[in-house]
C-alpha cells in the first residue's frame, strides 16, 4: 500500500463539551461543536419530549434551523423521542492521506467530532457529528438487545432550510437518476434526489447528500407538511427501508457549504467521511478508453448478433489497432455475449459465434490495450450474482481488469434500484471484482458516496443523463445548460462515466437531422478537465478522430491528477476548472458554458509560481455556436507563467480546453504571449 502521511493533532478525549441551556425548551442542555477554524458550528440536544435535534451555523449565519433526528421502527415504534442523555464527548482529527487516484493526490482530513450517546426504552442511539470548515457529516448507530433485529420503516432526519432558497434538483425515481434538472425555489419542490444543491437568500451555497452508503437504502428528500425537507429512504416492496441485526450504523448525512458555487466542487468532505482502504489497491490503473458502443447508439451496428453486429472479432481488432495507435489504453466491447437477442438469459462467459473473446483479449494485450468487459444484467440480478464467481474467475484468468456493469430496466425481483437489496448487490460486485484485481464502471448504478476511498477499484458510475442521451434514440437530447449543472449537483457525489468526446455533433451524414449534441467541439474537449473521472471515454467513431487536430488534446489529457481547483462558475451557467497532471508538472484547464456565450479572463495564478509554460488553447472559433456552427474551433499557442492573465471567449454552448506544458530552463522575463496570429502583450 502507498505510504500514508498521517499527523494527528488531536486525540480522542472524553471531555465535557461546551454546554448552554435552551430557555425555549425548559432549560434542556444544548451542546455545541465547531469546526477546527470555527466556520461551521453545530448545536444539538433534546427537546422537552426527548426528541433529538440539531441546527447549523455557517460563518455566523443560521443555515439549518432546528431539525429533528431519529427513526421509526417496525410496527410504528418511535425511535425519535423519549431519549435521555447518557454522555457526550468530543475529539479532533487532522490527517493527510494519499489516494490511489483522484482529483488531488493528497487530501487533508481535518474535523472536530462529537459523539452524542442517548438511551431509549428500545435501545441505544449514538449520533456522530464530524464538523469540517466547509460542512459536516452525521451518522447514527442504533443498538437493541442481543437477538433483537432492527427493522426501520422511516428515518426522521430533517433539514430545515429557508423556503426562499433557489434549488437545482431531479425528481425522485427509485430506479433511475437519468432526469433533466429543474431550478425552482425550495417551496416549489416535493421530492428530490441527492446530491441536492441550494443557494439560500443570504447567498450561501448548500449541498445535501450522503457518504459511505453500505448495507442501507439510498436517501432521498421529501418536503413534509411544514415545508421542511425530511429524509426519505428508498423502501423495499413490503414498505420496509432497512432490515438488519441488533446493531446498525447508517451512512453519513452530509451538508456542504460555500460562499461561492465552486466551493462545493472543491470540497473533499464526502471522501473524508469514508474509511481508508485496508487492502493494497496499487494494481488499480486509471485509463482512457474507446468502445464498440457509439455506432450502436447511432443505429449503424447492433448489440444482438446479425448482419450489423458490432462485437465481432474483426471489428474489435480494428478498434484495438486505432486505440493502440493513438495511445488510448482501453476498449469497451458491448454486445459480445449471448443473451442480447432475448434480452434475458445472459451468459457472462459465452460469446457470440462471431466474437472470439480469448483471441480479442490476447490481441489487445499484445497491443498494450485493456479490454473492458460489459456485463449487462437487464435487471436479472439473482441470475447475475449466481454467475459472478465463475465469470469473474474466467476474466481474471484471461487477464481482464475492467468490467462495465449495466442494469437497464426494472429489477426482476421487484426491488428498486436504490434500496438496501440493490445497494448490497452493487457492493457484492465491487468486492468480488476486487478479489480478482478487477475495476468496475457502473451504469444504472447507485449514486456514488465516496466509497472509492475504501474501494479504489470503483472507478466511476453513470447515475445521471450522460452523453448517450445525445444519441438519436433519445426522445429529447440534453439541453446546453445540463452540462453546466452537473458539476454542482451529481458530480459532487463522485466521478461520472459521462463518456465525452463527440466530434460529429449533428449526425446529418447519417441521415439524422432532428437529433444532435447541443454543444460545440471545444465544449466536448473541455469536459475531459471539467468532469473528473479516472476512466474517461473517447466516445466517437475512429473515423471522426482520424487526422483531426483536436484529437491531440484527447490523446494528451490525463485522467489522474495531483491537484484540482474549480476556479469560477455559477450553477447552470458556466464553470472553469484547473487540474495538474499527477505524472508531471503540466496543468490543464477546461471551461464550459450554457446557451449563453461569455468572455472570461483567465488568471494564471493557479500555476506553479516558479515555472514557465507553453500553452495550447483549443477554443470556439469566431462563428462557433452550438446550433449553427458547433465544429468551428481554433487552436492558439502562447507562453505564460503564474503572473499572467489572458482572455478567452466561449460561444453559446461552447467552451475551451487548455494545455499548460511546463518548459524546462526557460527565461521568465522579457516575454510575450504569442497567440497564434494574434500577438498580445502581457
Amino acid at each position: 500500500m502507498r505510504t500514508l502521511i498521517f499527523t494527528l493533532l488531536g486525540i480522542a478525549l472524553m471531555v465535557g463539551t461546551y454546554v448552554v441551556f435552551d430557555s425555549s425548551t425548559t432549560r434542556m442542555p444544548l451542546f455545541s461543536v465547531s469546526s477546527p477554524n470555527n466556520h461551521v458550528t453545530v448545536d444539538y440536544g433534546l427537546d422537552t419530549i426527548g426528541q433529538p435535534f440539531y441546527q447549523v451555523h455557517y460563518d455566523g449565519q443560521s443555515v439549518i434551523k432546528k431539525s429533528n433526528l431519529g427513526f421509526v421502527l417496525a410496527d410504528g415504534k418511535e425511535f425519535h423521542n423519549r431519549f435521555t442523555l447518557i454522555k457526550n464527548s468530543k475529539n479532533h482529527v487532522d490527517e493527510v492521506w494519499e489516494n490511489y487516484w483522484g482529483r488531488s493526490q493528497y487530501i487533508r482530513n481535518n474535523y472536530t467530532e462529537a459523539v452524542y450517546t442517548l438511551h431509549h426504552p428500545l435501545g441505544i442511539m449514538k449520533v456522530f457529528f464530524r464538523v469540517f470548515d466547509d460542512g459536516l457529516g452525521f451518522r447514527y448507530e442504533l443498538e437493541k438487545g442481543q437477538g433483537q433485529d432492527i427493522v426501520i420503516t422511516e428515518e426522521k432526519t430533517s433539514f430545515n432550510l429557508s423556503s426562499g432558497s433557489q434549488s437545482w434538483w431531479i425528481p425522485v425515481d427509485d430506479d433511475s437518476y437519468e432526469k433533466f434538472y429543474e431550478q425552482t425555489t425550495l417551496d416549489a419542490i416535493d421530492s428530490v434526489q441527492t446530491p441536492f444543491t441550494l443557494r439560500t437568500p443570504e447567498n450561501i451555497y448548500v449541498s445535501i447528500h450522503e457518504a459511505a452508503l453500505v448495507d442501507f437504502p439510498s436517501m432521498t428528500l421529501k418536503k413534509d407538511e411544514r415545508g421542511i425537507l425530511k429524509s426519505r429512504l428508498v423502501p423495499d416492496p413490503n414498505g420496509f427501508v432497512y432490515k438488519g441485526e441488533n446493531c446498525v450504523t447508517s451512512p453519513w448525512r452530509t451538508i456542504n457549504f460555500g460562499h461561492k458555487a465552486v466551493d462545493l466542487i472543491n470540497s473533499d468532505l464526502i471522501e473524508n467521511l469514508n474509511t481508508k482502504s485496508n487492502q493494497d489497491f496499487s494494481w488499480v490503473k486509471p485509463l482512457k478508453y474507446m468502445g464498440v458502443w457509439w455506432e450502436m447508439h447511432l443505429g449503424l451496428k447492433t448489440w444482438p448478433a446479425g448482419d450489423r453486429h458490432g462485437a465481432t472479432t474483426k471489428h474489435a481488432k480494428e478498434m484495438i489497432d486505432f486505440a493502440a495507435g493513438h495511445g488510448i489504453k482501453g476498449l469497451l466491447v458491448e454486445g459480445w455475449n449471448v443473451g442480447w437477442d432475448q434480452w434475458k438469459d445472459f451468459d457472462y462467459c459465452k460469446a457470440y459465434d462471431d466474437y472470439n473473446l480469448e483471441e480479442v483479449v490476447q490481441y489487445a494485450r499484445d497491443s498494450n490495450v485493456e479490454i473492458i468487459m460489459h456485463n449487462e444484467t437487464a435487471g436479472y440480478v439473482d441470475e447475475y450474482e449466481h454467475q459472478i464467481p465463475k465469470a469473474f474467475d474466467y476474466y481474471q484468468k484471461l487477464g481482464v481488469k475492467y468490467i462495465k456493469t449495466g442494469y437497464v430496466g426494472p429489477i426482476k425481483t421487484g426491488e428498486p434500484h436504490h434500496g438496501q437489496r440493490m445497494v448490497n448487490h452493487y457492493q457484492f460486485v465491487l468486492e468480488e471484482a476486487a478479489k480478482r484485481g478487477i475495476c468496475i464502471l457502473g451504469h444504472e448504478h447507485i449514486k456514488p458516496t465516496g466509497l472509492s476511498r475504501t474501494w479504489p477499484n470503483l472507478l466511476a458510475v453513470e447515475s445521471a443523463r450522460g452523453q448517450e442521451y445525445n444519441a438519436p434514440w433519445a426522445p429529447e437530447n440534453n439541453p446546453p445548460n445540463h452540462n453546466t449543472i452537473l458539476p454542482f449537483t451529481r458530480l459532487l457525489a463522485g466521478p461520472m462515466d459521462y463518456t465525452p468526446g463527440l466530434f460529429d455533433l449533428t449526425f446529418e451524414r447519417h441521415g439524422i437531422s432532428d437529433k444532435r449534441a447541443y454543444s460545440t467541439l471545444a465544449h466536448q474537449l473541455a469536459l475531459y478537465v471539467v468532469y473528473h473521472s479516472p476512466a474517461q471515454m473517447a466516445c466517437d467513431l475512429p473515423e471522426n478522430y482520424d487526422n483531426h487536430p483536436a484529437f491531440e488534446f484527447i490523446q494528451n489529457v490525463p485522467v489522474n491528477w495531483s491537484k484540482s481547483l474549480a476556479l469560477d462558475g455559477e450553477i447552470g451557467e458556466y464553470v472553469v476548472v484547473a487540474r495538474k497532471d499527477r505524472q508531471g508538472d503540466d496543468w490543464y484547464l477546461g471551461g464550459i458554458t450554457n446557451e449563453t456565450g461569455r468572455n472570461l479572463t483567465i488568471d494564471c495564478s493557479f500555476l506553479d509560481s516558479d515555472k514557465e509554460y507553453e500553452v495550447i488553447v483549443y477554443k470556439d472559433g469566431e462563428s462557433a455556436n452550438y446550433l449553427s456552427a458547433p465544429n468551428d474551433y481554433v487552436i492558439e499557442k502562447m507562453k505564460v507563467n503564474s503572473k499572467d492573465k489572458f482572455k478567452l471567449k466561449m460561444a453559446p454552448g461552447g467552451g475551451f480546453a487548455v494545455e499548460f506544458k511546463h518548459v524546462l530552463g526557460e527565461a521568465k522575463s522579457n516575454r510575450r504571449v504569442e497567440m497564434l496570429n494574434h500577438p498580445v502583450e502581457i
